[in-house]
């Protein structure tokens, strides 16, 4: 064999090679599965539901960069962000996307209905048009829903403010989670003799001027788990703590951003819960359409003592004995 053959027998077999090993790369970053996370805005609640979602994950041996890739992207409360997000997840062929409230979610199971979705932070996925049903959602879209105990929370407002005669209701008017709770709460205002009174935004920078055109026309404020307000919670608190108007509030992010109090589900808990879920998904032991969305069954009384101390209220001693008491922490 002439040396030009042999030296062409060599960089073919180093070619092989090198096609050999490209593949074992390529067969082995397959195995990793890819998962997506679109979480609509960066507020205390959906904060700790992304972590519980991480961390329950890596407790069930999927840590991030290991058997699975996290691409995590915040959509910075723009649904347009939502939508280009869920598009380049759907472009990267995602394994499994988490979508972290309900815009989020809207916004990812529209672009697609093969990825397995799970959602978070979405207080009603059948009235939000994610699902056929609560109990057997019928599409690639399950998940955990944060429905908080809205009756609970009118009776501890009426408790804490037992003469409260008019309550406003605030939340954004495009989030249909709001408007769920909403409606709920002024069935159960009503019921216990107050008067609810509509207080709406559309957009961040309305939230101040609608607080601050309450004063002196309502007793209370309440809002539920909205991401508008929770965002904008310092802004809000200001106004109502300087104005004394008890502000009862969806969830503990947003008592310990100056809200005086809330029956609120654990958010960090709730991502664990849905972790779960997204373990049996990878693991192949179900799909989406089979599995029931689930909620969290115990709701925490959380009482602001910042707060409590600004209003000049005084707490009921069982409500004392019950409450987790925080102090006012301010958004980052």
């Amino acid at each position: 064999m002439t040396l030009k053959k042999v030296m062409a027998v060599g960089m073919a077999a180093v070619m092989g090679l090198s096609v050999m090993t490209g593949c074992s790369k390529k067969d082995s970053a397959d195995e990793q599965k890819k998962i997506g996370v679109v979480q609509l805005v960066e507020h205390d609640a959906l904060d700790a539901a992304y972590k519980g979602f991480k961390e329950g994950l890596e407790e069930a041996g999927y840590k991030d960069g290991d058997k699975i890739k996290i691409e995590y992207k915040n959509a910075q409360n723009e649904q347009s962000n939502c939508q280009t997000i869920a598009q380049q997840f759907v472009t990267d062929e995602c394994d499994l996307v988490l979508a972290i409230a309900t815009p989020a979610a809207q916004a990812m199971a529209n672009e697609s209905k093969d990825i397995p979705i799970l959602v978070t932070a979405v207080t009603d996925p059948k009235d939000a048009k994610l699902v056929k049903s609560n109990e057997k959602p019928g599409t690639n879209v399950s998940g955990t829903s944060d429905l908080t105990p809205v009756k609970k929370q009118m009776k501890l407002l009426k408790e804490l403010v037992p003469d409260a005669k008019k309550v406003a209701m605030l939340y954004c008017s495009a989030e249909s989670n709001s408007k769920f709770q909403i409606e709920i709460a002024k069935k159960e205002a009503k019921k216990l003799g107050m008067e609810p009174v509509e207080a709406t935004v559309s957009e961040s920078s309305e939230i101040r001027q609608v607080v601050e055109s309450l004063k002196g026309k309502v007793d209370a404020i309440y809002s539920p788990t909205d991401n508008m307000i929770a965002n904008g919670i310092n802004t809000v608190s200001m106004v109502t703590n300087e104005a004394k108007i008890p502000f009862i509030v969806g969830e503990e992010g947003m008592c310990t951003g100056g809200g005086l109090a809330t029956y609120g589900v654990n958010y960090y808990e709730l991502g664990k819960q849905t972790a779960a879920q997204a373990v049996k998904i990878l693991e192949g032991k179900a799909e989406p359409k089979d599995m029931a969305i689930e909620y969290q069954e115990n709701a925490d009384l959380i009482i602001n003592e910042d707060t409590v101390k600004t209003l000049g209220i005084k707490i009921p001693e069982k409500l004392q004995k019950e409450a987790k008491m925080v102090k006012t922490q301010k958004n980052k």
